[in-house]
């Protein structure tokens, strides 16, 4: 079998070298050919996932009909704010989709999924999502993940497709659930690191990561997902993944947030996308839009836009009146 990655940055290399690693012959899309050309030569994305070498049974190409052409199955592995303008210019090709981003889209407000719909309304398609770095599900460390979608089909082959002895693949039939998870866990990611950060300690950590486990929760409902979604690999799993140390891109932004570090200065020093940095206020809109209040995602949306301190979003936060949990 035949599978398109389509994205090549950390995430969709070890994704492509876990696919091979199952057994399929992949085909890793760059959008840049300058950039296709040198991880071809090099047999490694030295700028992304450096030290982790392409097996022989992956091509690179920056030819995205020639990547999808006999593929039984697609991954899309790029940026929430990149997916419209990626899936725009990808040639129609009927093999179904998995989208491997996690956020919300600013303007629109829309889910991965809801912005490929947008677009191709007819395309198969689901959400592959869960606790993974990618430096070690490129290294082979044992992981788990969850193929979500609504069809069944879908689910269950990509399951046979990607799933292997180390990187064990669940079936889930609540996409929404785990969109909403994937998107909430870098927020509250940045906030768990900022407390960090500004040395308030790992009660303060904890308590803000229980109630953003909430969060998610109500809003992963009110969307017309299920709450026991939140407590799976999704929810609960990602999230302790992002907000347990600064291997996570939002977990170390919030510390050097809670350090003082202006969030340009860090942002310019990296070379990866931090999807919690724009998703906090299109998060925070989406569950307004549906009378979903969201604390802990609110203070860092105004943290972000540098409207209030780490100090200052704690102090709102304990503020906020009395209630049952």
């Amino acid at each position: 079998m035949k599978i398109a990655i389509l994205g090549a940055g950390a995430w969709g290399t070890a994704l492509a070298i876990q696919a091979a690693r199952a057994g399929s012959e992949v085909v890793l899309w760059a959008r840049d050919p300058s950039r296709a050309a040198a991880i071809a030569a090099a047999r490694e994305n030295a700028r992304y996932l450096p030290g982790a070498a392409l097996p022989d049974g992956i091509a690179v190409s920056a030819d995205a009909a020639e990547a999808l052409r006999g593929a039984s199955l697609a991954l899309l592995v790029v940026p929430v704010q990149a997916l419209r303008s990626v899936v725009a210019d990808l040639p129609a090709s009927g093999v179904p989709m998995l989208l491997c981003c996690k956020g919300v889209e600013a303007g629109s407000l829309a889910l991965p999924l809801e912005v490929l719909a947008a677009l191709r309304p007819r395309q198969v398609a689901g959400v592959l999502s869960g606790p993974n770095f990618a430096h070690e599900v490129a290294w082979g460390l044992p992981a788990a993940a969850v193929v979500a979608a609504t069809d069944a089909a879908l689910r269950e082959g990509a399951v046979a497709l990607l799933g292997s002895p180390g990187f064990r693949l669940y079936a889930g039939e609540d996409p929404v659930g785990a969109e909403v998870g994937g998107a909430a866990k870098n927020v509250i990611a940045i906030a768990a690191g900022a407390v960090i950060g500004a040395g308030l300690g790992e009660n303060a950590r904890a308590a803000l990561v229980t109630r953003g486990l909430a969060e998610l929760s109500r809003l992963a409902v009110a969307l017309g997902g299920r709450a026991e979604t939140a407590a799976g690999l999704t929810g609960l799993g990602d999230l302790v993944l992002t907000c347990a140390g600064p291997g996570s891109r939002n977990m170390s932004l919030g510390l050097a947030l809670g350090r003082g570090e202006r969030l340009a200065d860090v942002l310019a020093a990296r070379a990866g996308v931090t999807e919690g940095v724009a998703t906090a206020p299109a998060l925070v809109a989406r569950a307004a839009s549906v009378g979903v209040e969201l604390p802990v995602c609110a203070a860092v949306a105004d943290l972000v836009a540098e409207r209030i301190t780490v100090r200052e979003a704690m102090a709102r936060l304990l503020a906020r009146p009395l209630r049952a949990e």
